[in-house]
């Protein structure tokens, strides 16, 4: 059986409509925005899952990945304020937020960002000083944020953050401040030493003036007992006692002879006075005894007081002669 014409142009304009229906369907997968272009001019743009487009009038333009992406920014050398050139690299992650601005406001996004953000690393890094740059880097990466955030905007991305990775100082320079830190930590020390050594000294001061304050203290308190007993001999004489006379002027000869047979510097002593005299200031002392206690002191009290003493020409304190 012949087919006609009629038979032949069904199964065509079917084919036609199927490829028609496939070319107008456009499935974008989910992080991207498909830019829509009618005749080379944009129209709108696809979100992620099933659209529509006319077939043969429109077409699909710009791809544009939304989701946020890393750039990583290359090493380049930076001349700070004080001329001291260094190693930078950094890395800028950013995001796309509007498809059409993107594709269409700027040509090369990934090389125009780089660019952008290399310019102001050197702009902002170079008008600082050395010690600056290796100490306030946080500060540096806010900056570098604002200003090349701010300067993208118009391309319809954001920027959420620029970090600066390393930096390389000269190795002369790192030498030098090597030794600056070295010298400066010594210099620390130095001064700590010399605190403790200060803080010493005004406690050994504070503890001489303390230990002054009660050695005078203890003379004042030795001084006033010496005067009570003084004034107390003086009484017992101004009433007629004369033994505590001789008991006063006893316990002075005896403490004078102590002293000078304790001195370090002689064996021999001689003595150019009667050793009767001690021996009667001694006896001064039994008679004060027994006016204290009674009739019943020691028989040799009164027997050695009543004695005369020899008189010998020297004391030999050395044992060897």
């Amino acid at each position: 059986m012949p087919f006609s014409g009629f038979d032949v142009l069904i199964p065509v304009l079917v084919v036609l409509v199927l490829l028609l229906v496939f070319a107008g369907i456009k499935t974008v997968p989910q992080g991207y925005n498909y830019t829509v272009e009618r005749f080379g001019r944009y129209t709108r743009t696809l979100s992620p899952g099933l659209n529509i487009i006319v077939p043969f009038i429109d077409r699909l333009g710009a791809r544009m990945n939304m989701m946020e992406q890393v750039l990583d920014v290359p090493t380049q050398e930076v001349i700070t304020k004080d001329n001291a050139t260094v190693s930078v690299d950094g890395v800028a992650f950013y995001q796309v937020l509007n498809a059409a601005q993107a594709a269409y406001q700027v040509a090369g996004l990934e090389n125009a960002i780089l660019n952008l953000t290399m310019t102001n690393i050197r702009s902002v890094m170079g008008s600082m000083d050395l010690d600056e740059l290796l100490s306030n880097r946080d500060a540096i990466n806010d900056r570098l944020l604002h200003i090349v955030d701010d300067a993208a905007n118009i391309w319809g991305i954001k920027v959420t953050r620029v970090e600066i990775k390393d930096i390389n100082p000269p190795k002369n320079l790192v030498d030098s401040m090597a030794r600056q830190m070295m010298a400066e930590r010594d210099r620390r020390a130095e001064i700590l030493v010399a605190e403790g050594r200060k803080q010493a000294q005004i406690l050994e001061a504070e503890g001489r003036r303390e230990a002054a304050f009660r050695d005078a203290e203890a003379r004042e308190r030795a001084a006033e007992a010496e005067a009570r007993a003084t004034q107390m001999v003086s009484d017992a004489i101004a009433k007629g006692d004369l033994q505590a006379l001789n008991y006063f002027v006893a316990q002075k000869y005896t403490e004078a002879m102590a002293q000078i047979g304790s001195a370090p510097n002689s064996k021999v002593v001689l003595m150019p006075m009667e050793a009767s005299a001690l021996i009667g200031s001694l006896g001064g002392i039994g008679q004060i005894a027994r006016e204290v206690f009674g009739s019943d002191a020691p028989s040799s009290t009164r027997t050695s007081s009543s004695r005369p003493a020899a008189q010998p020409p020297f004391v030999n304190r050395d044992p060897t002669s």
